[in-house]
């Protein structure tokens, strides 16, 4: 799924009255906020919010398409209403325009700078994102107006108060009529936050729709973690910013989908690369009854020739 074109003219429009200097000092700034300042109460400059645009948002869309993606396999739900919880600059409710369609689109972000920006980007692309209600919020504050079909929250309950999680989740699930998709950060940090709200939706009577195969205990021990993988395209702005020339870079992610009504369970999921060898591949998969590893040889020509194709995050 490919970052809208129109939308990274937008953010280069944005952008372009910045000195190379300004933009990649800017981007440092905006790193060392993020990862020094958890909880804090950051206010942005509009400026700011164009560059965090720039270096994130392909990233979280990429993210949020993937996850989203994967859930909807699980499901037959029709979705014609988005909320995106802490939607910085909407690149969530873009992810998900293109995979659902909904028909009305609520953003509720803090940032008054995240907000006009973010505005802006989705004007810029069309459809409903266009119309969206942006809604300044803050989840550790105020109570969630209003219900969707789909919530959506991504890479923001990392940045909030361990403490305040699970009275979010409970706002989240309240507002979310069918289905309730979180991402946060591919790490072991951010997957030992997805794995406590999974045992809070549980405990909420959730169904889990994605990525688990199975609703009982996680089996990854605690030096192991969770996470899946996708590729993104670099804009030659990005590139500058990130001081890199690759085309593209790997985005690494985890997340939790939960339903409203049964669903799926979702595909066995491969946990890790594939390991090929000649005439062998090995598997470590997550199935309906934890984690299993699986050896797949030549001789079972229909299940080698899947293992072949299969990738990590994937289904075998």
């Amino acid at each position: 799924m490919e970052f809208p074109q129109t939308v990274r003219m937008k953010i280069d429009e944005l952008t372009q009255l910045m000195p190379v200097s300004g933009l990649k000092n800017t981007a440092a700034r905006l790193s060392e906020k993020y990862r020094n300042d958890k909880g804090g109460k950051r206010v942005l400059t509009d400026a700011e919010a164009a560059v965090y645009a720039a270096v994130r948002m392909p990233a979280t869309f990429a993210a949020v398409g993937s996850a989203l993606g994967y859930a909807l396999e699980c499901t037959d739900d029709i979705f014609e209403s988005l909320m995106d919880l802490g939607a910085g600059t909407g690149a969530a409710a873009l992810a998900a325009d293109m995979l659902v369609s909904p028909g009305r689109v609520v953003c509720l972000e803090r940032e008054a700078a995240m907000r006009n920006v973010g505005s802006e980007l989705l004007e810029a692309y069309g459809g409903s994102p266009a119309k969206a209600e942006w809604r300044r919020f803050d989840i550790t504050a105020e109570d969630v107006e209003g219900t969707a079909d789909m919530v959506v929250s991504s890479y923001m309950l990392n940045e909030i108060s361990p403490e305040s999680v699970e009275n979010a989740v409970d706002k989240m699930w309240a507002a979310a009529r069918k289905m309730l998709l979180i991402v946060e950060p591919g790490t072991p940090a951010g997957y030992k936050l997805i794995r406590r709200i999974r045992t809070k939706l549980l405990s909420l009577g959730a169904y889990i729709a994605a990525p688990c195969p199975h609703t009982g205990e996680c089996p990854a021990s605690e030096t192991d973690w969770c996470h899946f993988s996708c590729r993104v395209a670099r804009s030659r702005l990005h590139k500058l910013l990130k001081d890199g020339d690759a085309p593209y870079e790997d985005e690494k992610f985890t997340y939790i989908a939960a339903s409203r009504s049964p669903c799926g369970p979702a595909d066995v999921r491969i946990m890790r690369h594939p390991y090929i060898e000649k005439g062998r591949i090995s598997l470590r998969l997550c199935t309906e009854n934890g984690f299993e590893d699986r050896l797949v040889t030549s001789r079972d020509k229909s299940g080698f020739k899947r293992a072949k194709k299969a990738g990590w995050g994937g289904k075998l």
